[in-house]
């Protein structure tokens, strides 16, 4: 009762610092429409420094109403002013707010892959919008089947999404499995590892393709909520959530994964495929080691 009084005053603040960043950000937006060239990259630029207020204000508050424990490492080597991709196995919501946290004042601000359906949810939404984050419209096999001129949309917003972000420092983040986790969907899709979903490589390699002599690094992270699972949103404001394990690795990627081929189905794609579920495999044990030590302590 104790920890879930003391985090019980955090959800409105959050709000409250939602509302006025996001804000802030979305009227930005409504210059970035007026200006084009170096004008325009400066308003984005801008918009980015306001985003990470809202980064620092988000931490200073969870660091004052929770008691969670950050256990993080391996974010070190970054620069401000790069460009990253970074891939990630997917939790919760709360991941959200853990890359923003490890990647604030190492990394430049972060993008998501967003659902194009959050673009109208208020402020957050619009406030992605004027950052350029990348809306993906998810169609079903059945609707894809039905109307196929609409296969490969996807990938062609990640392409225009990239060469946007070839004229500012940027990270690019991919939760690679496409989806949360949950045990259900691991059954459902027969999955081989213990801890993770399949990954799915298609938004990854056109980052790869698209951006291949602007990355600066493809770094690897691993999220971890020992003890819990199932941790959501609403358990981590209401100090449910007592730890928060992150890890994060720079990967050696080979160079014929910084090919347009990658994205196409063939021998190159396959590689590339088996290149990525190695490394879910090595992920996987990570967390098993992750989850085991931290039982243990």
């Amino acid at each position: 009762m104790r920890r879930l009084l003391r985090g019980l005053p955090l959800i409105p603040l959050l709000l409250a610092n939602l509302m006025l960043w996001g804000t802030l950000v979305f009227l930005g937006g409504f210059v970035k429409l007026l200006t084009f060239g170096a004008a325009r990259r400066r308003v984005i630029l801008g918009m980015a420094w306001l985003a990470e207020r809202w980064v620092i204000t988000n931490d200073f508050l969870f660091d004052t109403f929770l008691s969670t424990r950050w256990d993080v490492d391996g974010f070190e080597t970054l620069r401000h002013d790069g460009h990253y991709l970074v891939i990630s196995n997917h939790l919760s919501w709360i991941d959200i707010f853990a890359l923003c946290r490890v990647l604030h004042g190492h990394a430049p601000f972060i993008r998501f892959f967003l659902k194009h359906a959050l673009i109208w949810f208020p402020i957050v939404g619009q406030a992605c919008w004027s950052l350029e984050f990348p809306f993906m419209r998810r169609y079903s096999p059945e609707y894809l089947a039905a109307h196929p001129e609409k296969r490969g949309r996807d990938l062609e917003t990640t392409r225009i999404a990239c060469r946007r972000y070839r004229d500012i420092p940027v990270t690019i983040a991919n939760f690679v499995e496409g989806t949360r986790f949950t045990r259900a969907k691991h059954a459902e899709q027969q999955s081989p590892y213990r801890y993770l979903l399949r990954p799915r490589v298609g938004g990854v390699g056109f980052v790869l393709a698209s951006m291949a002599e602007q990355l600066d690094a493809v770094y690897d992270v691993t999220i971890v909520y020992p003890a819990h699972e199932d941790a959501t949103i609403l358990s981590f404001v209401l100090n449910r959530v007592p730890r928060v394990i992150v890890r994060g690795r720079r990967l050696d990627v080979p160079r014929e994964f910084y090919d347009d081929a990658i994205t196409q189905p063939g021998p190159e794609r396959e590689r590339f495929k088996g290149w990525i579920e190695a490394i879910w495999r090595e992920k996987d044990a990570q967390i098993a080691s992750l989850v085991e030590s931290s039982t243990s302590a």
